[in-house]
């Protein structure tokens, strides 16, 4: 019997989504790739050797898995063939093993240069985005003005709509930003080798997820950011541009949501957040410096440093109801090491009340304070564990406090970045794995 597994993060992105799926890939037939674009990097380490991957899915290591790009991902195809360049280098074979779902929005360099020209003017007030031209890819793909991946395969008409779309952006850029307009010329080259490129990887990404599941195959669903920068439930309008929760696994897929089995919320061991927005666990201090320092806090993709604090039980236990998690996974545990004490934080207050809501708007989180409980920490390191009966016992105590609050038991634990340095303590493949489990 097949098991569909949805792999997501639950703070605001980061947690280590990446190397989980792909240790939990060598039990799958196919990896899906279902929101987001090359805004979000995984970073995955196999016997001390490092990749990023940004559009690939992370099963792609897996030399008998197929990968998917599903609908919900919006493609910068200049920035997926170097990725593919990237991975050949490595001696990977990509092209063979990767489909692409013609449904796939497509990132123009005029989407880029709109994203970077309205972080500039927004100054002080600018959201954090990366400036790669996700926002606008999705804003288009809303408006039904946007150019798909399936219309690479007839490229003299693909440019004919993109002058169209190009007129619209240079407007913007011009009247709007007074900022240089892009080129018609560098995209209708742009789009004559795409097509050369990319024509043989377009599929039924919704046929061959169907064909998967005839043949009783594990898929693995794959989420990017996380959930609280989810456009509609997360810390807005501080947030990415898609749906990071776990129903977008259905609608930026193809698939049923009846169909999935499992939902894994992957939390690191503390918090961290890239970029603008509330943080109420925020540590400014030298705790926070070290947390950043240990744990190689830098975003995959940009490199911009990451902010750290304490974990973060409203909004991991809010994230855990909204996507239905049903298997927690704790990452980067390691990094806790020696601290006497850890805290977590358990409720918020207001002027020394309790809320008796979530806040709902970015505004109503800045100003909340946190409600901390604090537990003993361990001295002994935990980094390169591999069973827990190997784990100290305040490090089991902490993790178990985090499974009573979300009300979600952790079963996969990590202390370290290699695909070896996990511990998998139940068999999310198994037919006793459901969503009903929760």
């Amino acid at each position: 019997m097949s098991k569909r597994v949805v792999v997501l993060g639950i703070q605001w992105g980061d947690e280590g989504k990446g190397k989980i799926v792909d240790l939990l890939t060598e039990r799958c037939e196919a990896v899906v790739r279902f929101q987001g674009g090359h805004n979000a990097g995984h970073t995955l380490v196999i016997d001390g050797k490092k990749t990023v991957l940004h559009l690939v899915p992370s099963g792609i290591l897996r030399p008998e898995v197929q990968c998917v790009i599903g609908n919900g991902v919006v493609v910068a195809p200049d920035a997926l063939i170097s990725e593919l360049e990237t991975l050949e280098q490595a001696g990977v074979r990509p092209r063979e093993r990767l489909t692409i779902s013609p449904a796939c929005p497509v990132i123009l360099a005029s989407h880029v240069a709109l994203d970077q020209a309205r972080e500039r003017a927004r100054g002080k007030n600018a959201i954090g985005t990366t400036g790669r031209g996700i926002g606008p890819a999705y804003e288009d793909k809303v408006a039904r003005r946007g150019i798909r991946f399936g219309e690479l395969a007839d490229p003299q008409s693909c440019i004919a709509r993109a002058s169209e779309l190009l007129d619209y952006h240079n407007f913007l850029l011009k009247e709007r930003y007074a900022d240089e307009p892009v080129s018609l010329d560098r995209v209708v080259g742009e789009i004559e080798s795409w097509s050369a490129e990319f024509v043989p990887m377009i599929g039924d990404v919704a046929q061959l997820i169907d064909t998967v599941l005839k043949e009783s195959g594990n898929i693995l669903f794959e989420g990017a950011q996380g959930t609280l920068l989810d456009i509609d439930q997360g810390t807005y309008p501080f947030v990415t541009s898609s749906n990071t929760t776990a129903g977008a696994a259905a609608s930026g897929s193809g698939v049923g949501p009846l169909m999935l089995d499992v939902v894994i919320g992957v939390v690191k061991a503390y918090t961290t957040r890239v970029g603008a927005g509330p943080f109420p666990t925020e540590l400014g201090d030298e705790t926070g410096r070290l947390l950043a320092e240990r744990g190689h806090e830098f975003g995959a993709t940009t490199g911009r440093p990451r902010r750290c604090g304490w974990f973060d039980a409203v909004l991991a236990q809010r994230a855990c109801r909204l996507n239905s998690v049903n298997s927690l996974c704790v990452t980067k545990l390691d990094v806790l090491d020696g601290l006497p004490e850890i805290a977590i934080c358990v409720d918020y207050q207001v002027r020394g009340e309790p809320l008796d809501q979530f806040p709902w708007d970015a505004r109503d989180l800045e100003v909340v304070d946190p409600v901390y409980e604090w537990v003993p920490g361990w001295q002994q390191a935990t980094a390169g564990i591999r069973t827990v009966e190997e784990l100290p016992d305040n490090a089991r105590r902490y993790l178990d406090r985090l499974s009573e609050l979300m009300d979600v038991p952790v079963e996969i634990i990590s202390t370290g970045p290699d695909r070896k340095d996990t511990m998998v303590l139940r068999d999310v493949f198994s037919p006793s794995a459901s969503m009903g489990g929760q």
